[in-house]
Parts: C-alpha cells; structure tokens; sequence
C-alpha cells in the first residue's frame, strides 16, 4: 500500500442500508458481556477514546465502560459532538494526551472510531513519547477522501473540503505511525471502504478483520474482544494478534 491515497470507490446502497445491524450489535454486546469478561484485564494505563464523525463520547461509552473494568483509566474526548478538525479540536487532543500521560505518569493508548481513528494517527505521529499505541475502527486512512459514503456530511459540518488534508496534523494519513497500531476493519462496512481501513502490516502494526457494521464496529463483541487484547499486551513487547485455534471462526484471515 503507497503512501498515496487509494483510489477507491464508497461501499453499495446495499451495504449502506445494512448499517441497521449497529443496533442489534449493540445487544449482542451487552448478551456477550460474561464471555468478553474473558478477556485479559489490563495493567492500568491511561486509553482515549475518540468518537467518529458527528459522534460523541456517548457513543464510545458502552467501550469505555467495558475497558474501565479491564483495569484501565479510560477518557473519553471531551469535545461534544465530532464536527471534523475545526478550529482547536487539534489543539484540544494534544492538550488531553498530555494531561493523561503527566497525570499517570505513563504513555497513552488511543483508540479511534471512523475519523477518530485518522486523530488517533496523527496524534501518535505527533506525540510518539506520550503514545503507547493506536487502534482505529474503520478509519479510512488509506483510501481517498472520498472513498465513504460520508464525505457529503464531513464536508457540510466542518465547513472543509474532504480532500482538503492538513499536512501539519502529522503529515500523510496513509503513513503509519511510529508506535504499534492495529487496524480493525470490516468488509461488510457500510460507510467506508474497506480496502482504504487496512494499515500495511509491519513489525509493529497489523490488520484485524471483524464481521461487523461501520456504526456498530466500537461495540461489536469481536471488536471489544481484540481491543481489549491489544491494550493489554505489555509496554514494549507487542506482537501481531493471534488468530489461531477457534479464534479463526471469528477473525477471517485479512489477508485472504
């Protein structure tokens, strides 16, 4: 995968009229909750969770709460709705990344929904000594701008052009940044294309695939589950996720 944008077309009506499934996801959530409890449980170290476009942290709290009772010190961003990089929302992250790694004294993992995910990026390309790692939900990062299904609504709420990139929040978006990142995606995606979701797998970063909705991705189980093994792999030891055994019913081979 180039760093240049993939030219890529939105996902079908079809797919987009299937994003009803984020509803029904989120009860098969709250029914998996004793298994997810499965999970590994985490050392403490502070999460930001940021919501996707036109989302707020209401959205994230079902995963927020789920991961505060991992054992992490989990934020939410803060800001209200997400209208797109407006004027101080940059400002804003970066001032909410220091304040949680000088209070817990230890790096901070992002998690990114859609376009939080895209923020998650480019904050770690910015901050990689208050960043411990990053996890987008279908963020797409590699695609073209106009490669969803929702660069009509960015555009109108934030008053920017989609393809309009601000080279001086951390550089190209298609970059990976310097700390380990996972990249969950889905190719039943609605709202984005799924190609422009993958990250190029490296010695620190990889892809997940899940089975899910766009708008359902940050509270589907499979979802959950991968975060929450992702965050717990310790500080400086990550590897790639294992996908082995009965975990191959769940995650399909994202590069098949």
């Amino acid at each position: 995968m180039s760093a240049a944008a993939l030219p890529l077309r939105p996902p079908s009506r079809t797919l987009m009229f299937l994003e009803g499934r984020a509803l029904p996801e989120l009860g098969a959530f709250l029914g998996a909750l004793p298994m997810l409890s499965l999970a590994p449980r985490g050392d403490g170290h502070p999460v930001l969770v940021l919501p996707g476009l036109m989302a707020s942290d209401t959205s994230t709290r079902p995963l927020r709460s789920f991961l505060k009772n991992r054992g992490y010190v989990v934020s939410g961003w803060r800001q209200g709705r997400n209208y797109g990089l407006r004027p101080g929302v940059q400002a804003a992250m970066m001032d909410l990344v220091r304040e949680l790694y000088e209070t817990h004294g230890r790096k901070v993992s992002l998690i990114g929904w859609s376009l939080g995910g895209l923020y998650a990026r480019q904050l770690a390309k910015m901050m990689p000594d208050h960043v411990r790692s990053v996890i987008t939900l279908g963020s797409p990062f590699a695609g073209s701008p106009k490669s969803t299904n929702a660069w009509r609504v960015y555009e109108f709420t934030s008053g920017r052009r989609a393809d309009d990139a601000d080279e001086r929040f951390g550089g190209a978006l298609s970059s990976t940044p310097p700390v380990p990142t996972t990249a969950i995606f889905s190719r039943t995606d609605g709202v984005c294309a799924w190609q422009g979701c993958m990250e190029q797998p490296s010695s620190h970063s990889e892809n997940i695939e899940v089975e899910s909705s766009h708008c359902g991705m940050g509270h589907h189980p499979a979802a959950v589950y991968a975060i929450a093994d992702r965050l717990a792999q310790p500080e400086g030891e990550w590897k790639p996720f294992d996908r082995g055994g009965l975990r191959s019913l769940v995650y399909p081979d994202p590069d098949r």
